[in-house]
């Protein structure tokens, strides 16, 4: 029932919003659940820009943030059948309708930055995002979401052992989850949108993310601790139903995917200030930000590899993946 109230909903925004739309121009509607000062929005915005001068007005680009038309799942659903044009979502959240999408939520995955943006920038992440087509769905670039660390409400985590019987809120990704239980937490399910309220209620004892969505979020008036371990480094990604793509000329297809590849640039220029002046922000706040041994968590999460890497087609990107390692 409750998605069924959810899709009337969205269909009903997405239908009057269309009523709006000028004669002659086609209007691409977007949909996420980050607020509107995060990064990766404000790239957006520059991307209907952008869009809008490559068009000439032809096409347009409305966007819909803070989980207005519903959780990550949910807009890839909307996505599947037609019923919304384009999304963003996490790489882990991806995984459940692209299985490729696996190995990017895999802990400690890249050697260093230079490894993960030879990976993301090249054949390999090119391969990622197209291999969603499948499932009705088209990768068209990736935004930069950092590392993700443990932020927990009153008890400092240094090591694997500290999460011991903690509940950890994960994405809804097997990945994440088996990650969690592996360095010991009790790995719990829950949708962005609500996390604030799970942590102010104790369902949860904490979660993990990166900086940014740390201190946008608000879960630092809660959670008083940060832990910077870095377990994965997972990518947002801007996808298109292949619905939409198919009504598009190839023209206003090369006008979309041109408008995204500069937008992905726009947003990793605005991620590095926004990650260092969001650990500032939360540290202002009150909130204890400690740096641990990162072998400690790297020792028991790379074990994960060989569990996950469970077809062919995962072991070759992963082989891949490896052979992209500087030097």
């Amino acid at each position: 029932m409750r998605h069924a109230a959810h899709y009337l909903f969205a269909f009903l925004v997405l239908a009057l919003a269309g009523c709006n739309q000028k004669t002659g121009r086609n209007t691409l509607k977007l949909a996420h659940g980050l607020d509107v000062t995060h990064s990766v929005h404000i790239a957006m915005e520059y991307m209907a820009e952008r869009l809008e001068e490559y068009s000439g007005g032809e096409l347009a680009l409305e966007i819909y943030p803070n989980s207005q038309l519903g959780s990550e799942r949910e807009c890839l659903e909307l996505l599947q059948i037609g019923a919304l044009d384009m999304t963003k979502t996490s790489a882990a959240s991806a995984e459940n309708f692209a299985p490729a999408m696996k190995i990017l939520s895999l802990p400690y995955l890249y050697e260093n930055d230079e490894h993960e943006k030879a990976v993301l920038e090249g054949d390999i992440g090119l391969e990622m995002l197209r291999s969603a087509t499948d499932f009705y769905l088209r990768g068209l670039c990736y935004y930069d979401a950092g590392s993700r660390s443990f932020y927990t409400i009153d008890k400092q985590v240094l090591a694997p052992d500290d999460l011991d019987g903690m509940k950890i809120r994960v994405m809804n990704s097997v990945t994440a989850m088996k990650l969690v239980r592996t360095l010991g937490g009790s790995a719990t399910p829950i949708s962005w949108g609500e996390l604030y309220t799970a942590l102010q209620q104790g369902v949860v004892d904490g979660a993990e993310n990166n900086p940014p969505s740390f201190y946008l979020s608000k879960h630092y008036e809660v959670c008083k601790y940060y832990t910077l371990n870095e377990h994965t480094s997972i990518p947002d990604i801007l996808l298109v139903s292949e619905h939409t793509w198919k009504r598009l000329s190839a023209e206003q297809q090369s006008w979309v995917q041109k408008a995204a590849s500069e937008s992905a640039i726009h947003q990793r220029d605005l991620w590095e200030k926004s990650e260092k002046e969001a650990l500032q922000a939360v540290q202002d706040a009150g909130v204890t930000v400690v740096r641990p041994n990162k072998d400690l968590f790297s020792g028991k999460a790379k074990k994960l590899h060989e569990e996950l890497i469970d077809t062919p087609e995962l072991k070759s990107i992963y082989e891949k993946i490896q052979d992209a390692k500087s030097g």
